[in-house]
């Protein structure tokens, strides 16, 4: 059985870039995108980093698709 390490183990408690439901007065910078996540969580972790790498203050998930590994698509705004 493949092993991988537990990640809420070494994420920091909390990131700079934070998900948002609605992108209202906030200015759009590009696009994000992460694959390879084993759960919902695991996936938005890997988008708010990819976010805080491209300055973005908050992120919005506009797409996740996959079975037993997820790739998802988010807007990053500042």
């Amino acid at each position: 059985m493949e092993q991988r390490p537990h990640l809420a183990q070494s994420r920091p408690s909390s990131s700079a870039a934070q998900e948002i439901n609605h992108a209202y007065g906030k200015e759009k910078v590009g696009v994000v995108s992460a694959s390879n996540a084993y759960t919902l969580d695991d996936l938005s972790y890997a988008l708010s980093r990819k976010a805080d790498e491209q300055g973005a203050t908050s992120f919005k998930i506009l797409s996740t698709t996959g079975g037993s590994r997820l790739h998802g698509v988010a807007g990053i705004y500042k």
